[in-house]
């Protein structure tokens, strides 16, 4: 039976190294396969050695340090992270023990029982059905956690390293498994029953994410949407002010009509009329980029209806990186909430003052709030926090813009004025 006992070696030698490299991501393309191949060889050929000089117990001791020690440093100097190396090797061998258990299962229903040799032969039967099934089903969904963060990685991780660590110290250094000891026996109930709230709590926690980030997206597209929509009102209250100004000879014609016939006081009325039609159409020139006068004219109107003095020095072209909707909802945000502060002060008697500076430089976008502020700004880790249901969600949208473009933002508070800075 030694034969048999050499071709299991092999067998689940190859399955483990096969489902180690898929898992890892490193035979992707065919130089990286023909290193495996080469390792494999290489492995399998030192473990037949390490047979003949010193025995197959020996090599059952020394399994880990000549088999799965180097192979995990091999997926590494390939090009694998070392903590996702360990976490494939360690799920492999979590699929080895399923390879057994399969085999166990198959001699258990075909005998009755359980034989020692038979089993070796099923191993060998099932290892080729069950490396293609895991190949097809399960390593891609494992391959794409090597994408995931450390930590992420590691939890995925905690398992197999749990199982590889119970099965030497329990079933091949020391007889524990076998003689019936309590603490083997309850172990692995109680690391699956630890895992499952750690488990549980971390799904919860990744929910709560994802209902505060649909929040976040949702009331990000709804504020979007508004500024679109602003921005075509005011867009098309200009094409009327241009119009008005084209047709301004035809009105200085009816009103000189007025004035020859004596009819004054309906002069004075269509002269009141125009004006008011005039002033809602207006738009201040700051800069050659029309978005950004629209913005600037629209929030200049209401600061000025607020009795809130609003001082821009704007020098931004036509065309920048941020595209026309993120510019609308970065500005519509960051001057909202300067407007909003500037409110509130002047509701206390306080003094209330906006500064816009905006610019570009080297095709990056620089812009400069300063508004009057009260000492109620709180900060966590640099950013401005409220504690108001439904507020906040003006700075977490300067935010996400500004991550977007990887740009660089700070706030600041400073002698009763907030400083909003931004680099993109």
């Amino acid at each position: 039976m030694m034969e048999i006992r050499f071709f299991n070696m092999i067998a689940v030698g190859s399955f483990g190294m096969i489902l180690s490299s898929a898992f890892s991501g490193v035979c992707e393309n065919g130089q990286k396969r023909s290193r495996i191949v080469c390792m494999m060889a290489l492995i399998l050929l030192g473990q037949t050695l390490f047979v003949v000089t010193a025995g197959r117990q020996w090599l059952i001791y020394c399994y880990p340090f000549i088999t799965h020690l180097p192979f995990v440093l091999f997926l590494h100097l390939s090009g694998v992270n070392f903590v996702w190396s360990l976490a494939s090797v360690l799920i492999a061998y979590l699929c080895c023990q399923l390879r057994r258990w399969l085999a166990l299962a198959l001699v258990f229903l075909c005998l009755g029982g359980r034989n020692a040799d038979y089993q070796r032969v099923a191993e060998i039967v099932v290892t080729i059905p069950l490396l293609l099934l895991i190949l097809r089903l399960a390593a891609p969904s494992i391959r794409s956690l090597s994408e995931h963060t450390r930590l992420s990685q590691c939890l995925f991780a905690i398992i197999p390293a749990a199982g590889y660590g119970f099965d030497y110290v329990t079933r091949i250094y020391t007889d524990l498994f076998a003689s019936g000891s309590a603490v083997a026996m309850e172990f692995m109930p109680f690391l699956c029953s630890v895992l499952y709230l750690v488990f549980v709590l971390r799904v919860s926690a990744e929910e709560r994410k994802r209902l505060w980030m649909e929040q976040k997206q949702n009331i990000l597209s709804v504020q979007m949407e508004q500024a679109v929509c602003e921005i075509d009102t005011m867009r098309r209250a200009g094409e009327t002010m241009r119009i008005y100004r084209h047709d301004m000879r035809h009105h200085l014609q009816y009103l000189l009509s007025c004035i020859e016939n004596g009819k004054l006081t309906q002069a004075a009325e269509h002269i009141r009329q125009l004006d008011a039609e005039l002033e809602t159409g207006k738009v201040m020139v700051y800069c050659k980029n029309e978005t950004v006068n629209l913005i600037f004219s629209a929030f200049a109107e209401r600061a000025l209806q607020a009795g809130i003095t609003m001082e821009v020095q704007a020098d931004i072209p036509q065309a920048i990186i941020l595209s026309e909707n993120d510019l609308c909802v970065l500005l519509s945000n960051a001057l909202e909430n300067a407007l909003q502060s500037c409110v509130r002060q002047k509701k206390d008697g306080r003094p209330a003052r906006i500064e816009i500076s905006a610019y570009c430089q080297d095709e990056k976008l620089f812009l400069q709030i300063v508004n009057s502020c009260d000492d109620s700004v709180r900060f966590a880790n640099g950013i401005p926090v409220t504690k108001q249901q439904g507020h906040g969600f003006g700075v977490q949208s300067i935010l996400a813009i500004t991550e977007k473009y990887q740009g660089m933002c700070s706030f600041e508070r400073k002698n009763d004025q907030f400083f909003l800075r931004l680099r993109l």
